[in-house]
């Protein structure tokens, strides 16, 4: 990815905004520091519309992204000068980390970009992300050391007496975190992450005898009256949730065990914690995520991030800098073995959509469980907890079927449930690494309570119909797969062809498909389903054209339907 720094605009019709981002497909390489004038198509700030889904929308509005683009043609007018950032990136991927250089990129840089899918998906299911994401994590313990280095150098005599130590600790502590946040391109969760670090020394320089309730709340305002918008980041409310359990669970109570206890006492309570606040955000549950966390957090703390960052330093001289970096990546490459053997055992899950009244029980229980010991009914949380992870699902009807049409773009996938029953038609686009089956319809299928499909009926193999299939393919298991053209569908769906009048019933509803045989493309080929619940009926047609439409009148399928999904996406040679 690469960000522009816009200098100056000009459009025709509106006004533009501070803030656009943009996709360069085909483009050529740009480097950081360059400076182009660039030709882009700009609309306004939008995304997929779906329940219980990532918020495109949001996500661009908290960054104050006021419109989103391609560019269609742009021209280099300086060549790219010293660009710092840039500089320390280029040198941290060239040196050897034992294959782990998008890693270190990422701890040091806040730069993700090296980071494979697989390796993210690795972090999600093993509840980690946070260790490969600069934030608060990270910028309080490099304040935290650089405090507890003059702390004892002042306890050992070592400090100048002409200067204090605590406000010196502070100050240096602060000037630490700003100077890692700038590092890290003082994104918008490190920005938070300097302003909570700020009130955490302030409070210790002058404020202590408020206790830690008062200093929480305060840090919780400042990076609101800062950060307004940060309140549409789902990292906003978990690390605000963890800072108050932990609040909860040890205030008062410091020295009442031991570290190791206190260590595993904090991983699994803010595991309860965060568990009704991760579903109200349509985040997935890391089921190994405490576990995980139990050795992940120190190995990355104390064995990995202090030689990435030391070494970054001292890059100028190579042969103890990028020493340093390959005993860190080395170090990174094991942590990843770990996480990747954890998340084979237990991936992380997605529950069915919560009721409200569920969800707030749940709220409920995880407060109760967080209470000390000896407090009355405290088991009582357990049951109330378990309504959000085991949550009542609401059941179909005999002879009727729920259809739920996803957003997916330029595609279609739209999922259909009987009682006992599950189908989907379509499974949305797939365009290079970007997988809409992915992203958008196996999570939304995990929140319609889905475990399995009955059939996965693909009208046709174009990418914006099929593309999603295999991922679908992989997320659950499927007992049948029928296809409208099967030489440009994935081998591994093992699809048998769509045929003619094929006709079953599941739960008292009617199901019936017709495919033109003769048809020149595949879009004409698409393989249609009817469906007759409750004295309605839904016809969806995948991208058949005029042609095939009446191809099917003539062969004698019922074409009248109440509800119809316009074929073609609605175009204007789709239907008579």
């Amino acid at each position: 990815m690469v960000r522009f720094e816009l200098e100056h605009a000009t459009s025709r019709r509106a006004k533009l905004p501070a803030l656009i981002r943009v996709a360069w497909y085909g483009g050529p390489e740009v480097r950081s520091g360059e400076r182009w004038r660039l030709a882009v198509k700009l609309k306004r700030p939008g995304g997929l519309v779906n329940p219980d889904a990532f918020d495109y929308q949001a996500w661009l509005l908290a960054q104050r992204i006021g419109a989103t683009g391609t560019v269609v043609d742009g021209r280099r007018l300086a060549p790219a000068h010293a660009a710092w950032r840039d500089g320390i990136r280029q040198r941290l991927l060239a040196v050897d980390a034992q294959g782990r250089e998008g890693g270190l990129a990422a701890l040091v840089l806040g730069d993700g970009s090296g980071l494979s899918s697989g390796d993210w998906q690795v972090l999600q299911d093993t509840g980690t992300v946070h260790l490969l994401v600069i934030s608060g994590q990270h910028i309080g313990l490099l304040a935290g050391v650089i405090y507890a280095l003059v702390a004892g150098l002042a306890r050992w005599g070592l400090w100048p007496r002409a200067l204090p130590w605590l406000p010196s600790a502070c100050a240096l502590a602060f000037i630490a975190a700003l100077g890692y946040g700038l590092l890290a391109g003082f994104e918008v969760p490190v920005r938070r992450a300097c302003v909570m670090v700020g009130m955490v020394l302030l409070w210790r320089l002058r404020f202590r005898h408020l206790g830690v309730v008062w200093p929480f709340l305060i840090s919780f305002n400042a990076v609101l009256i800062v950060e307004p918008l940060v309140t549409l980041q789902p990292g906003f409310w978990l690390s605000f949730a963890a800072v108050g359990i932990l609040v909860l669970i040890f205030s008062g109570r410091l020295g009442s065990w031991s570290w190791w206890q206190s260590w595993t006492r904090a991983q699994w309570l803010i595991a309860i914690g965060l568990l009704p606040i991760l579903l109200a955000l349509n985040l997935p549950i890391s089921l190994s995520g405490p576990f995980a966390n139990l050795l992940a957090v120190p190995w990355v703390s104390v064995i990995v991030l202090p030689p990435a960052l030391i070494g970054t330093l001292l890059l100028p001289f190579p042969v103890v800098g990028e020493g340093l970096l390959w005993l860190a990546g080395g170090a990174l490459e094991w942590l990843f073995v770990f996480l990747g053997w954890v998340a084979e055992a237990l991936p992380a899950w997605l529950p069915s959509a919560v009721p409200g009244w569920a969800w707030l029980l749940s709220l409920l229980g995880a407060f109760v469980l967080l209470l000390p010991k000896g407090v009355p009914l405290r088991l009582l949380g357990w049951p109330l907890l378990l309504l959000c992870v085991f949550p009542p699902l609401k059941s179909v009807p005999m002879g009727q079927v729920e259809v739920l049409q996803l957003d997916v773009g330029q595609g279609l996938a739209i999922l259909l449930r009987t009682r006992n029953h599950t189908l989907l038609y379509d499974a949305g686009p797939r365009f290079g690494e970007f997988d809409i089956g992915q992203r958008v319809v196996v999570p939304a299928m995990r929140k319609s309570g889905v475990r399995h499909l009955d059939l996965m009926l693909i009208s046709h193999a174009d990418a914006d119909h099929a593309g999603g299939a295999a991922a679908v393919h992989r997320a659950f298991p499927v007992n049948r797969v029928l296809g409208g053209e099967l030489t440009r569908l994935a081998p591994q769906l093992d699809a048998r062809l769509c045929e003619n009048n094929e006709r079953w019933e599941w739960d008292g509803v009617v199901f019936s498909t017709w495919r033109w045989e003769q048809a020149p493309d595949g879009n004409a080929g698409s393989c249609m389903l009817s469906v007759d619940a409750g004295g309605e009926r839904l016809l969806l047609t995948g991208d058949i054209d005029v042609h095939a439409e009446r191809a099917a009148m003539d062969s004698g399928f019922d074409l009248r339907a109440r509800w119809l999904q316009a074929p073609h996406h609605g175009s204007r040679s789709s239907s008579s």
